[in-house]
């Protein structure tokens, strides 16, 4: 199959099953915004829409055709995907949305299920700090090694599923940040700007050694049209500066939305309640679990 009727095909499904989601996750937030049994506020419910707008921008939209010929777009694509779009859908509370739309007791069975199964350790492990930073971090940098990055250019196969590890990791590495689901953290909240920081240096590193290199790093985009009148080193230069400017003013304002949100006193007192009510539940769980044994 040509490789343009492939990535057309990838689009076309792309675009529909984004617009499945869209038309599911409304038609749930509308019937449980008229019972009154809504938590999730309205621009929670358009951030989660942008959100899968610039997942089809990154994915399905022409400009994913130009990622094979300026190093610019694709690290648009990267951005997009983990940078904006990541933390756009789990601000929008998308399980907590569709769960009003499952059976309590069927909730219930699942949750218990989970803790039978081992699979809520292995979910809370998989969403600690550290293997969220290790997990973003590492396929930043694994996927901008020369070699890879070219495997990514040349297969279609490849190409998909570097796109979709980017929104995987993405997620992950925002999860710990919006915390999307209620519950108290294992770690001090004011270790999140710490984290913020720290997920700035692989960027900062990447970034500025694609705008201070000499030299072209990805000879493949020396044989490519040059798009916009850039040359193959001022558009890697571009990419860079792109990355640079981008990732530090959204983990800034990330940083900058988390402080005020821990300085304010009804948030902590919010957080004191929601600490003694997990606590509670701890308690009430453990003579249940004791009876299961």
């Amino acid at each position: 199959m040509p490789h343009a009727h492939h990535a057309s095909v990838a689009s076309a499904l792309v675009s529909a099953g984004l617009i499945l989601v869209a038309l599911i996750y409304v038609r749930e937030w509308i019937r449980l915004h008229r019972l009154n049994l809504d938590n999730v506020q309205a621009w929670r419910a358009g951030g989660f829409m942008l959100g899968l707008f610039l997942i089809w921008l990154a994915i399905a939209s022409p400009l994913s055709a130009l990622d094979h010929e300026m190093l610019t777009a694709h690290m648009v694509q990267h951005l997009l995907l983990m940078t904006f779009a990541a933390p756009l859908i789990l601000l929008g509370a998308p399980v907590k949305t569709l769960l009003y739309r499952l059976p309590h007791r069927l909730v219930q069975v699942m949750g218990r299920s989970s803790q039978s199964t081992g699979l809520h350790q292995v979910w809370s492990a998989l969403t600690h700090p550290l293997i969220c930073w290790l997990g973003a971090a590492g396929t930043l940098v694994a996927w901008h090694i020369p070699g890879v990055f070219v495997l990514g250019l040349r297969s279609q196969n490849w190409h998909g599923i570097e796109q979709a590890s980017f929104l995987a990791t993405g997620l992950l590495f925002w999860w710990p940040v919006v915390q999307p689901w209620p519950r108290v953290s294992k770690w001090p909240q004011s270790s999140m700007l710490l984290y913020l920081f720290m997920a700035t240096l692989p960027c900062d590193i990447l970034s500025g050694f694609l705008v201070f290199c000499d030299r072209v790093v990805y000879p493949v985009f020396l044989s490519s049209p040059r798009s916009f009148g850039l040359s193959a080193l001022e558009d890697q230069q571009c990419a860079g500066a792109l990355m640079w400017t981008c990732v530090t003013v959204v983990y800034l304002i990330a940083a900058t939305v988390f402080a005020a949100r821990l300085l304010s006193p009804y948030r902590s007192e919010e957080w004191s309640i929601l600490q003694l009510e997990s606590e509670r539940s701890a308690v009430r769980t453990e003579p249940q679990q004791m009876e299961a044994v």
